[in-house]
């Protein structure tokens, strides 16, 4: 084909071409002005650069922009007959979001679906996939394909998208782009002249002037420009945009036709999808000639696809002809369509151009609302919830009953939210609040308000909104759901008040939604009362078999794992998110998985368990990034910060902490802001900076501070101590101290009880800082934590080495140097070995560590994991979101660096807790 210059653009994608021949795959978007080549691109792309390659193509179109998954459904059409070969839960999805059953999915089972089914597709030969106008994609599909294109670096298959807009932000912001711009003179004097051959050269360069570069102008200025003196007038001005003066051109040839001709080109932009059977039915009931089509057809604005589709020759001919159509006709024209789709998958589309023909008519129409309700709850249960979205909102603008209206638009918000959709569905609220009371807007959003503000906005306003609607809501079921969600947004908070009151207001109405561990209630407000004002509750210590009873049915209202933490109750939650986290995975639902894994990772950490910790958080990270979820990104990202500051990665530290802040200070999350403080400070401290570490670490105590939060301050409480002895501010330090002995008067947790006796090693001054050394180490249970235990060893071994004690000293020096090595600790290593040094002990280089964190990078782990316990690549895939081909590329890494050569021999190596076990 014959393309005028575009070298830059033929060269970028000869080269992503050739890359996925060699299996590196990608994506990339093509975005410029209308008309200015980025389809004629595509068609290079495929029939000259890609001959070898499948190709799947689809086109977005507005009309069905509201229909779930119609554009993928134009995609994988090639690919139908491989799709019940998929594993069953994938196909399974993808049916439904197909429309071939009615099973619903998760619509990240559906991303993953349609990875595996274009990866092992690719096996054969490498894929093209082509996504024209993905500005008019299906919100369903768009999401599937962003999902998609984000895990293509090991597959064999390119994926090019075009679009009007800079995709700097929205579904493909994080894709490489290429801005498609106008031809320079050169090239747009060849393509001018090639497009009118017997024009006068000197209209060509005035052509060439007007038209900016842009291909489609200089294809139709020609013979605009020769067309008379109006014409010629009408586009005097230099000025004039390329866009209207395009327009202008097209509504002048379509001035030059008939009535008949101008109806027949009417009926193709408003089915806009290029099917010519359905085009020459609706024609037949307008009645509307061979003559008129004959014409239409041979005016040039319309091309003729393969498949017998029909179209215009560029959409910018298709605007114009709907958008200067009266309106009266485009509702006949609109309603002719919808008379001929009669069959049932026809259904949503009819219901779609009935809208259209309401909207032309104006005013209400109930009938034609109904018919999108049915078509959005179609959507919904095949997954398509961002297309359910679209249909009820639009239902409700053709409601005539505000009781309908509100209806209609508390579903709408429930489905963008589902949809991830965050911003649509506070918008949605708020048309919802303008037409109905609270109650009622509580009763049919299910209390979205606070739920949305608890998991993307301020946490005091959530918890207003989650108490004030539990109170509103009549499901038992939410009752509960809400109530929990108040509790645990006062803890974010860090509002021990609120969450004393969120909780006895949940007490009051827990009888009555048949709570079935009632008798637990007295523990529950134990738990979640850790504030100064509970001192005088009698206090007693959760218990297994609490925990096992809350686990199942009333999970959330189990602490947050951090709060766990600081009762010390790690060990029989950690089976709890265990568990849960498996049972997840099967059932593949990326929110509640993403919200298991960071609170995993909090224990994972307290139990040593770092390698698995890095890894929960990594994959935690990884999905809430990818569903948006802003708090629990925070979350996992908070919890690699710990691991990074223990590990003396100082940037990246600051990195995530910085990035955390951004979103926990406006929105009043201090749980997130203070667990980033206490990475900074404790980052600081290893690094020796003592006055900067206390600096962040008392924050956390310090009233009206936006880091200021009761559970952090306690659990930080112990290097706050630690800084305030090394900077000489022993005031600071007893107060840290009472916090923290305090804490463990209260709750008898073994490593609160050895940190308060630590603490008071580290300020005595009257000879009893070995006794107190001695204790910490000697409390039952305190070594089920290796490095807050190791520490403790440190800082005696240095308290034994300063009194000249250096025998003594070495063997509590070697035995912390030996956790530290294993878990990696770089900063507490170093100090450490330096003190075995000044002891006069001989320390010899460290071996390596045979820990597969240091081996293998978080995804290699998460995969080596899931391969020693036997399953098969496309399921280690669909659990992990990638492609098996993706999978089998970790394996082959892994397998060297392991000194491995089989899956069988990932049985020697223990992931759960990093060591590799020779032999």
């Amino acid at each position: 084909m014959d393309l005028y210059g575009r070298r830059q653009e033929k060269a970028a994608l000869a080269r992503i071409l050739d890359e996925a021949r060699h299996g590196s795959g990608t994506a990339l978007v093509l975005w410029g002005d209308p008309g200015i080549g980025k389809s004629a691109l595509l068609e290079y792309a495929a029939e000259v650069c890609a001959p070898e390659f499948t190709v799947l193509t689809c086109r977005g179109a507005r009309l069905e922009s509201g229909l779930a998954f119609a554009a993928l459904h134009e995609l994988l059409l090639p690919l139908a007959d491989r799709i019940d070969k998929l594993p069953a839960p994938q196909a399974g999805a993808l049916r439904g979001a197909l429309g071939y059953s009615t099973e619903p999915a998760d619509r990240f089972l559906i991303g993953v679906a349609v990875l595996t089914l274009v990866a092992e597709r690719s096996e054969v030969q490498p894929m093209l996939i082509i996504a024209d106008d993905a500005q008019w994609m299906d919100e369903s599909t768009t999401q599937c394909l962003a999902f998609v294109a984000r895990r293509l670096r090991d597959e064999p298959v390119v994926m090019l998208l075009t679009g009007h807009n800079d995709p700097a932000s929205g579904p493909w912001e994080k894709l490489p782009a290429l801005e498609v711009r106008g031809l320079g003179d050169p090239d747009a004097q060849l393509l001018a002249a090639a497009a009118a051959p017997d024009t006068d050269r000197a209209v060509i360069e005035r052509a060439v002037r007007t038209a900016g570069g842009n291909p489609l102008a200089l294809q139709e200025l020609p013979a605009v420009l020769e067309s008379g003196e109006a014409t010629r007038s009408a586009l005097a001005s230099e000025e004039i945009a390329a866009g209207p003066r395009l327009r202008h051109a097209f509504s002048t040839r379509l001035e030059g036709l008939s009535a008949p001709a101008r109806a027949a080109l009417l009926i193709v932009a408003a089915e806009e999808l290029g099917d010519r059977n359905l085009v020459r039915q609706a024609s037949a009931v307008l009645r509307i000639g061979a003559t008129g089509w004959d014409e239409a057809l041979r005016s040039g604005l319309l091309t003729m696809k393969a498949g017998d589709h029909i179209r215009f020759r560029h959409p910018l001919i298709r605007a114009v002809v709907y958008e200067e159509a009266p309106l009266a006709d485009r509702e006949a024209s609109h309603r002719a369509l919808a008379s001929v789709l009669t069959g049932e998958r026809q259904s949503e589309l009819r219901a779609w151009h009935l809208a259209a023909a309401v909207e032309a008519a104006g005013g209400p129409d109930e009938e034609v609302a109904q018919l999108l309700e049915k078509a959005a709850i179609r959507a919904w249960e095949c997954g398509g919830s961002a297309a359910a979205a679209r249909a009820l909102r639009r239902a409700a603008d053709l409601s005539p009953s505000t009781a309908d209206v509100a209806r209609r638009l508390g579903l709408a918000a429930r489905a963008a939210w589902l949809a991830g959709e965050v911003g649509v569905a506070r918008e949605m609220l708020r048309r919802t609040e303008m037409v109905a009371d609270e109650p009622t807007v509580a009763e049919l959003s299910d209390g979205l308000r606070g739920v949305i503000d608890f998991a993307h906005g301020d946490q005091e306003v959530a918890y207003r909104h989650l108490l004030r609607d539990m109170g509103l809501v009549t499901d038992p079921r939410q009752v509960f759901h809400l109530g929990s969600l108040a509790v645990r947004a006062a803890w974010s908070a860090g509002r021990s008040g609120l969450q004393v009151a969120a909780l006895r207001q949940l007490e009051g109405a827990l009888p009555d939604v048949g709570f079935p561990n009632a008798d637990l209630l007295p523990l529950l407000h134990e738990w979640w009362s850790e504030g100064a004002e509970e001192a005088n509750v009698a206090h007693r210590m959760p218990d297994d078999e609490a925990i096992s009873r809350l686990s199942d049915g009333n999970w959330r209202l189990l602490p947050p794992t951090p709060l766990a933490s600081a009762w010390g109750i790690e060990q029989p939650l950690e089976e709890v998110w265990r568990r849960r986290t498996e049972r997840l995975r099967r059932v593949d639902e990326p929110m509640p998985l993403a919200l298991a894994l960071a609170q995993a990772v909090t224990l994972d950490i307290a139990r040593g368990a770092w390698t698995r910790g890095r890894a929960h958080a990594e994959e935690g990270l990884q999905i809430a990034e990818e569903i948006g979820a802003g708090h629990v990104a925070s979350q996992c990202r908070n919890c690699l910060g710990w691991l990074d500051a223990a590990q003396g990665d100082a940037a990246a530290v600051s990195a995530a902490a910085g990035r955390t802040l951004e979103l926990s200070v406006p929105t009043a999350a201090r749980a997130l802001s203070a667990a980033a403080y206490w990475n900074l400070g404790m980052s600081a401290l290893f690094a020796g900076r003592g006055e900067e570490a206390l600096d962040r670490l008392v924050r956390l105590s310090e009233p009206g501070h936006h880091a200021a939060h009761p559970t952090f301050a306690i659990l930080a409480a112990p290097d706050a101590i630690e800084a305030a002895v090394q900077t000489g501010q022993r005031k600071t330090a007893h107060r840290q101290l009472h916090l923290l002995q305090r804490w463990a008067e209260r709750t008898a947790a073994p490593w609160t009880v050895s940190a308060a006796h630590l603490g008071h090693a580290l300020l005595a001054s009257d000879g009893t800082a070995e006794d107190c050394f001695q204790q910490a180490l000697d409390v039952p249970g305190a070594g089920i934590r290796p490095f807050p235990y190791a520490r403790t060893r440190m800082l005696y071994g240095e308290w034994l080495r300063r009194a000249r004690r250096r025998t003594d000293a070495r063997i509590q020096l070697s035995a912390a140097a030996e956790t530290f090595q294993r878990l990696n600790a770089g900063p507490l290593l170093a100090r450490t070995r330096t003190e075995q040094e000044l002891t006069g002990q001989r320390v010899r280089a460290d071996p390596p560590v045979h820990s597969t964190q240091m081996i293998l990078t978080p995804q290699e782990l998460r995969v080596a994991r899931l391969a020693a316990e036997g399953l098969t690549n496309r399921e280690i895939g669909a659990r992990l979101l990638i492609s098996p081909r993706t999978v089998g590329h970790h394996l082959s890494n892994v397998f060297p660096k392991l000194g491995i050569s089989s899956r069988s021999d990932l049985a020697r190596h223990d992931f759960e807790d990093g060591l590799r076990i020779e032999g």
